[in-house]
């Protein structure tokens, strides 16, 4: 599902409907070295700038009303182009950080494979309950992260859209527990490339038209200025 050349369509949402874009940080070395970065602070490279640079010229034609973004520098330096171009602030929130990872942070994707083989498949197969190194499930990353969003988006104007600048593992489980996937069915959601995003937009389907909170479809996946190929593991 993943957009063409051009950008999120319009600033204006569909009859007063809020969106959701959630964006994932551009590259950093640990991503270059196929690392699991989890919570490690670790700077954007040069080829992450440059990308958060050309992803923000699109992004900003979307209209954004608001910018949050995970306290991680990767995230908040990814974030910062966007808010020179919109003139809005950028808010911090520890809760859209990534996954942390403990003892698996730092090491490569085959180093985790080679040493935790057990654990490692069964994150991989999106078994719950599975902590990543010893740290957090991928249900606990999806119930902060969405409570986040769903805070921000409660403080949106009608037709309003927040901009959600994270993680690569993050954004995925959030996604798919905004969009009320069963558990089973999250892998089916494909990882986020480098600074690329994914948006949700409001319905008024279901429960959302009985005042029981909003409804979200999936407007695009994966997107950016033309769908790039994932060569890593999501997590970082």
């Amino acid at each position: 599902m993943a957009a063409g050349p051009a950008g999120p369509a319009g600033p204006e949402g569909a009859q007063g409907h809020r969106r959701v874009v959630f964006w994932r940080h551009g590259r950093t070395r640990w991503n270059a070295e196929l690392r699991f970065q989890g919570q490690t602070d670790i700077d954007l490279d040069d080829v992450g700038r440059a990308q958060a640079d050309k992803a923000a010229a699109l992004l900003a034609a979307v209209g954004p009303t608001r910018i949050i973004s995970s306290d991680l520098r990767r995230a908040r330096d990814t974030a910062r182009p966007l808010a020179m171009l919109t003139g809005l602030d950028v808010s911090t929130d520890v809760r859209l950080r990534e996954t942390f990872a403990g003892v698996w942070e730092g090491l490569t994707f085959e180093e985790i494979s080679r040493d935790y083989p057990v654990e490692q498949m069964r994150w991989e197969r999106d078994e719950p309950n599975v902590r990543a190194g010893g740290g957090e499930t991928r249900t606990e990353v999806a119930e902060r992260i969405s409570s986040a969003v769903l805070e921000a988006v409660a403080e949106l104007p009608a037709g309003g859209t927040l901009v959600v600048t994270s993680h690569g593992g993050a954004a995925r489980v959030g996604l798919a527990r905004l969009l009320g996937l069963p558990y089973e069915s999250w892998g089916a959601l494909a990882g986020l490339s480098n600074c690329n995003w994914s948006v949700l937009e409001e319905t008024w389907r279901g429960a959302a038209a009985s005042g029981h909170g909003p409804h979200w479809k999936l407007t695009e996946h994966n997107a950016g200025t033309l769908p790039e190929p994932l060569v890593a593991p999501v997590e970082d």
